[in-house]
């Protein structure tokens, strides 16, 4: 037998997510599909990849190992499928503003593709708050930014959706709640709560508790997603925060599980801003570009 490049994607979301569940939320495709690829991929190779365990799905020696590979792989073929922008003669300088949760979650991987398909151009990367950007773009200090669009309301900025990330319950292994039928935010409201703070984070939060009719019982506020992740892994509450910025596990090596919850919550949206009626550079438009096919967007 030989091994698929589905496969390995399905082996790859699965490490990830520590989940089979989590993985196939992530491939939107169904359980059944990521299980039968991984017991594909172990009778190829010879040895389990995963320990199946209470909380999920733990690497074994052997699954690190393959993990290793696989990212080369999935990176070979990434950099194959896109020889046409490899080395453009496109140069000049662009000034890219982000903020701090798409800095941190979203944007490196991308910054180090279009860097290595379009070297010849200089890209600035700035990080600041959304108000400074929306300000830095109006007066033509910043050329583009990637920012969740979500947050945006200026009439002024036209915006271009890239992705979607779902917002999730994250619970300690071992909660109450995930042996629970179905949580709600009526559960949610009984448990001590971590706001996250960053990026409006807790105003994009509270429109939804607020429509809800229950309110959170908010123990701490923090700008820090790690000390959200460690706190929850810790058992010192729960957070609902998007599947961009989720880790299965915290820095002392403690599980974090997620929950869908049945009331909805809004999707925390990541996407491009610019100036309404911008004259786009020959740069802004290669970015654009870069992010529209990557993301599979129309146009």
């Amino acid at each position: 037998m030989s091994i698929s490049l589905r496969q390995i994607r399905y082996f790859v979301a699965t490490a990830e997510q520590g989940q089979v569940s989590q993985a196939a939320i992530h491939l939107s495709i169904s359980q059944s599909a990521v299980t039968t690829a991984i017991k594909e991929l172990e009778q190829i190779v010879g040895s389990p990849l995963f320990e199946r365990v209470s909380h999920g799905m733990e690497l074994t020696e052997a699954g690190r190992q393959f993990l290793s590979h696989a990212y080369e792989i999935l990176r070979k073929v990434e950099e194959a499928t896109h020889l046409s922008l490899t080395g453009s003669e496109l140069t000049g300088r662009l000034t890219v503003a982000a903020t701090y949760t798409v800095m941190g979650y979203f944007l490196p991987l991308h910054i180090e593709r279009i860097r290595r398909r379009l070297p010849g151009l200089e890209i600035q990367l700035l990080e600041m708050n959304r108000e400074s950007i929306e300000e830095g773009l109006l007066t033509n200090r910043h050329d583009i930014a990637v920012l969740l669009t979500s947050n945006i309301l200026n009439p002024e900025l036209t915006t271009e959706k890239l992705m979607s990330s779902a917002r999730r319950l994250w619970v300690p292994g071992q909660h109450r709640l995930l042996s629970a039928p179905s949580v709600g935010l009526r559960e949610v409201a009984e448990e001590s709560y971590i706001m996250l703070t960053v990026d409006e984070a807790s105003h994009s939060s509270l429109k939804y508790w607020s429509q809800s009719g229950y309110q959170p019982r908010i123990t701490l506020r923090t700008s820090s997603v790690e000390a959200v992740r460690s706190l929850v892994a810790n058992d010192q509450g729960v957070a609902i925060l998007s599947d961009m910025v989720h880790r299965p596990w915290s820095l002392e090596g403690r599980r974090i599980e997620t929950i869908n919850l049945r009331d909805p919550v809004p999707s925390m949206d990541v996407g491009l801003a610019w100036r309404k009626n911008a004259e786009f550079t020959p740069a802004m438009a290669a970015i654009r570009r870069y992010f529209r096919q990557t993301f599979h967007l129309p146009g």
